[in-house]
């Protein structure tokens, strides 16, 4: 089952296979801008078929609250995707977990957007899922997404030395996190 989530301007919503060519688009639009934050992508990443498969696993994953990917669209414009949201390694028990990452339209930045669906994606760990503590990793250079984990009150935790493959290289990440209690 689609789960869908609103803000004051966006609507944040899982996706199934059925909405495939809406997601190649928004990857398409963005393949230079998000070159420079995101590991290697295959040829066939833009492909129909494997982009179904993506989606179809993150769908029973999402059903298995294994994760949460939020596709996000505005609005006014509620066919257009303009980001997405995921929060990725979801551990209960007693580390009560997540990683969060985050990537919007080249068109949208600095509109306060991802602030606005990462809010509610908060509110959703913390809440629907009971989670204790957030974690985002973030490039030392990556400034804008740095400035907006700092106006959601994540903590610098400390360096992730060569932690994630970017472009061919392993790039350092810093440690940023947001415990259920600093709210």
């Amino acid at each position: 089952m689609i789960k869908e989530y609103m803000t004051n301007r966006l609507i944040l919503k899982t996706l199934d296979e059925s909405h495939t060519k809406k997601v190649i688009d928004y990857y398409y639009r963005n393949k230079e801008f998000l070159e420079a934050w995101e590991p290697n992508k295959p040829p066939y990443f833009y492909d129909i078929g494997y982009q179904k498969n993506i989606l179809t696993m993150e769908f029973n994953e999402i059903a298995a609250r294994k994760m949460l990917r939020l596709w996000i669209f505005k609005k006014e414009d509620p066919k257009k995707i303009i980001g997405t949201l995921s929060f990725n390694n979801i551990i209960g028990g007693f580390l009560q977990c997540c990683q969060l990452g985050y990537k919007l339209d080249t068109t949208e930045v600095n509109k306060g957007y991802m602030t606005e669906a990462i809010t509610k994606g908060i509110e959703i760990m913390f809440s629907e899922y009971n989670l204790h503590r957030i974690e985002a990793y973030i490039m030392p250079q990556n400034e804008p997404s740095i400035q907006v984990i700092h106006k959601l009150n994540f903590i610098k935790e400390g360096l992730a030395r060569k932690y994630i493959k970017i472009n061919g290289n392993w790039e350092d990440h810093i440690c940023y996190s947001l415990i259920k209690e600093d709210l």
